[in-house]
């Protein structure tokens, strides 16, 4: 049995600051908050060196260090590579601003980043001996879960709103999750998780409810920094529902920092959310380290509909910390850059990552995003798990091919 060289010192509540002990299963604090994983920075730093990590395979476990598996029979592979950073050259040429940069996320195993979180989060569980996992979703994470969970022999029970769309559903049930609908929102799906873990014996693998999505998340930070060779964009713009993404990244530009492998500079971080389910957005604005519960949320981009996030203050408080902002875009603005994307750049965006293109248009036009700053996108699934508006015409070929028919499509 190999045991992987790692640093954990502890766990840590996000809001008390009070410690728990590593190596032990652990879900939300006493407070009812986040836990964040706490490494030995100063020993990590003596451990491995860009340059060795230079030379390991492009995978999501070059970063193993920085993560808190101890064993390598219990790490969970199913092909996580590097993603791309695609420049969107085109869009930047017509919005007359800087550096666009887009994250392309759906290269993952699962097709979302859903399976940066998932992949560790269920070795972990895997290392700790749970046999049974539940969540609840609105579609990617699920299937991640779903996937991994497979791969690692661990039963999974998965809760979805009703109108999650249709390929999550049957992915995540194909996958090997026992799956089940319901008549609400995924905090609804998130209650009924909760209140039955003493009944039906599952560890509650909600975002941030567990201490270690974060960290697999959290690769996204490491990962960025490395292919940009150790600097960081001026601005990241993130679509933002639990925010485990936003607050993984946060950390660790932390990190990379007391390490020595970066400098201060931050990314102005830009929580995007859709205005049919803006809770951060209305708690940024008004000046609030908590978000209210959203009501009646509505949105074409399912990922972000979370009315509440666990993790609110960690959102808002890495978004003020870095002089960015929260900002809402409207279904119509992320449907013009859906389509946009994919025919000017031939990037076929998910909802939730055209939120984001939406989101730099309008804020280019504000100020508050300035037309020399190198901004990045971050696109969180393959849009093929989509719907797609597209316009055809029909051929009989039963009559003669009408070419200028054909020329003037």
């Amino acid at each position: 049995m190999k045991e992987f060289a790692t640093f954990v010192t502890h766990l840590e509540c996000s809001y008390t600051g009070k410690t728990y002990p590593a190596d032990q299963l652990h879900g939300l604090s006493e407070a009812g908050k986040p836990l964040l994983v706490r490494y030995d920075l100063d020993a990590l730093a003596k451990a491995v060196s860009k340059d060795e990590l230079r030379n390991r395979i492009p995978e999501f476990w070059r970063y193993r260090e920085f993560l808190p598996i101890r064993k390598s029979e219990n790490v969970v592979r199913l092909g996580e590579l590097m993603t791309p950073i695609l420049p969107a050259n085109k869009l930047q040429q017509e919005l007359a601003c800087g550096e666009i940069l887009i994250k392309d996320e759906g290269r993952l195993p699962t097709g979302s980043f859903k399976a940066r979180g998932l992949a560790l989060a269920v070795a972990m569980a895997k290392e700790l001996g749970v046999t049974r996992m539940a969540m609840p979703t609105n579609g990617n994470a699920g299937a991640a879960l779903a996937a991994y969970c497979s791969r690692a022999g661990i039963e999974t029970y998965v809760f979805c709103p009703e109108d999650t769309p249709k390929v999550n559903i049957e992915e995540i049930a194909f996958q090997g999750a026992k799956t089940f609908l319901a008549n609400g929102y995924i905090n609804d799906c998130g209650k009924i998780v909760g209140e039955g873990k003493d009944a039906m014996g599952w560890f509650d693998t909600s975002t941030l409810k567990e201490p270690y999505r974060i960290e697999g998340k959290k690769t996204m930070g490491l990962e960025l920094a490395e292919q940009m060779n150790w600097q960081v964009p001026d601005v990241i713009l993130y679509p933002t529902g639990g925010g485990t993404g936003l607050i993984g990244m946060w950390k660790a530009f932390n990190e990379l920092e007391a390490i020595g492998w970066i400098g201060s500079k931050r990314p102005r971080m830009v929580a995007v959310q859709a205005e049919g389910c803006a809770p951060i957005v209305k708690a940024f604005e008004e000046g609030e380290r908590h978000a209210e519960p959203w009501q009646d949320a509505a949105t074409i981009a399912a990922g972000i509909r979370v009315p509440a996030a666990v993790g609110d203050f960690l959102i808002l408080d890495a978004v003020r910390e870095s002089d960015g902002f929260a900002v809402a875009v409207s279904d119509e603005a992320i449907n013009v850059a859906h389509q946009e994307c994919a025919t000017k750049e031939g990037i076929l965006l998910c909802p939730e990552g055209a939120a984001t293109l939406a989101a730099l248009k309008q804020e280019l036009l504000s100020g508050r995003i300035k037309s020399d700053e190198q901004v990045m996108l971050f696109n969180c699934a393959t849009g093929l798990k989509y719907p797609m508006k597209s316009e055809h015409k029909t051929i009989d070929l039963t009559q003669p091919i009408d070419y200028e028919f054909i020329k003037g499509a």
